[in-house]
């Protein structure tokens, strides 16, 4: 065997020992977890109201067809779309992906809500009273660089790059205030 091929299998073989198998193949369906934005084809974890963008329910049936640089590839209705890790990077994109597409529907969860609370969450709106689970469904996750854990008491968010609201949990896990600009919590804020 030639030193030159010797060397080159040596630094593939190598190289696979690095390489996270699971990641190439961890292709799954089942259902994104919460209302999200998209331009069409980007999906951002900030979630952004941006003018253009369209609303994808929570409990859409979504497929995780592979992975990129920072983002998880995925079809709604046989249409291929992208959710970008753009700000919770300290996450596994791994771990990232199943954040957003969970195993069970939360329409199933959805249809068992008390009506404010489904219409809230239907329109991407919060309400006092809601849990942190009926929170993620409506806005969805706050962004990880922002808020490193989920048990936190107040949650952070961005409607836009100019307009922040802040949710305030209890020791219950249940929203006591949504702390925004007035209009900002005009558009957050169920009423």
């Amino acid at each position: 065997m030639p030193i030159r091929f010797a060397v080159s299998l040596a630094i593939v073989i190598a190289l696979a020992a690095f390489a996270d198998p699971a990641r190439a193949d961890e292709k799954f369906t089942g259902y994104l977890c919460c209302n999200m934005r998209t331009d069409g084809s980007w999906i951002s974890d900030i979630n952004y109201a941006e003018n253009g963008k369209t609303v994808i329910p929570a409990g859409t049936p979504v497929k995780v067809v592979g992975y990129g640089r920072q983002r998880v590839h995925i079809e709604i209705g046989g249409k291929k779309q992208a959710i970008g890790n753009d700000y919770s990077r300290d996450l596994a994109l791994e771990a990232f992906a199943k954040r957003y597409v969970v195993a069970e529907s939360p329409a199933d969860k959805l249809a068992q809500y008390p009506k404010p609370i489904q219409d809230a969450i239907t329109s991407m709106r919060l309400t006092k009273g809601m849990s942190r689970e009926q929170v993620l469904m409506a806005v969805g996750y706050p962004v990880s660089s922002e808020n490193p854990h989920l048990d936190a008491k107040v949650w952070h968010y961005w409607l836009s790059s100019y307009a922040e609201f802040r949710v305030t949990f209890d020791d219950r896990g249940l929203v006591t205030d949504i702390d925004a600009d007035p209009d900002t919590r005009d558009r957050v804020v169920m009423k």
